[in-house]
């Protein structure tokens, strides 16, 4: 780890390994403004005119990867994260802590572990509520990767009727959600999701996922997110524990805990595994995902 100044903010700071490399910000945050390959493409977005900024009651997006709870809500979900975030060093893991935000009482700190020889990061979100009242809510975590990537959720194993009477998963649609868009690829095992600069309207679906994993493609790269599922458990957005969400600047990829009752004092967990592989071309059907990207998600351990 080492202090460096990042694109206009001062106080940023730099995790790798040798073979990948994250950097935090702590003049605003929690975040992750940088994840890749050591000297290579930036997986995420960054948004040129916002980096540097800090202050404010604006919201700012800035790119990178965030920590929100759900269910999303204006101005609730809005706080601003635009001033300055405590990082504790511990043995093995570094901790980002937001001070509590003022409108709603909750705290938000993200635990970061690097794998000594590895391409994996394990991230681990919390939420603590400070108010006097229980609060419910759920982990939210975003990461806004880069314009031209290509989502890949995957669906439940496919049976057959009548051997499957009962629904498998969820799948959740927004207002604003045109099945019709060619963006979106509607396979039998998996829904992909292409970013598309040329494209203004935006895109988002929620799935219940148990196989607790969703990926993106970009930069002849792999992004792969594993979460737990928790069988049962009440989900936000009609049961969904990953999400996408793309317009004309990126795509994001989501992945949600379940809803709790967070008591005053308590905390509440959700974590999320980041593994990076290169040479993975961008699928384009479920056989393409079948070969080069469902061995990496069972290889990411």
């Amino acid at each position: 780890m080492e202090k460096i100044a990042y694109k206009g903010w001062p106080n940023c700071y730099r995790l790798a390994n040798g073979l990948i490399e994250l950097v935090v910000t702590t003049d605003v945050g929690p975040r992750v403004i940088r994840f890749g390959f050591v000297g290579g493409a930036n997986m995420f977005k960054e948004y040129d005119a916002m980096l540097g900024l800090s202050g404010g009651d604006e919201w700012r997006i800035y790119g990178g990867h965030r920590l929100w709870h759900a269910p999303e809500g204006n101005p609730r979900t809005y706080y601003p994260d635009n001033g300055p975030v405590e990082m504790e060093e511990h043995p093995g893991f570094v901790r980002l802590i937001q001070p509590t935000e003022r409108t709603t009482g909750i705290q938000k700190e993200i635990d970061i572990h690097l794998a000594p020889d590895r391409a994996h990061v394990k991230l681990v979100h919390r939420l603590r509520n400070h108010n006097l009242w229980p609060v419910e809510l759920a982990p939210w975590a975003l990461s806004v990767t880069a314009p031209g990537g290509k989502v890949i959720i995957p669906l439940p194993p496919r049976k057959t009727h009548p051997e499957a009477l009962l629904p498998a998963n969820s799948l959740t649609l927004w207002a604003y959600t045109d099945m019709a868009d060619p963006r979106w690829t509607w396979g039998t095992k998996y829904i992909m999701l292409q970013q598309d600069p040329a494209a203004s309207a935006p895109q988002k679906i929620g799935v219940m996922v148990p196989d607790g994993w969703i990926a993106c493609a970009n930069y002849g790269n792999l992004f792969v997110k594993k979460i737990a599922y928790v069988a049962g458990a009440p989900y936000p957005d009609f049961g969904s524990t990953v999400e996408t969400f793309t317009n004309a600047d990126m795509l994001e990829v989501e992945t949600l805990g379940p809803l709790v009752k967070l008591e005053p004092g308590a905390a509440v967990e959700h974590v999320e595994d980041w593994f990076l592989f290169a040479g993975v071309p961008v699928p384009q059907n479920d056989a393409d995902v079948d070969r080069e990207v469902l061995p990496r998600v069972r290889e990411a351990r």
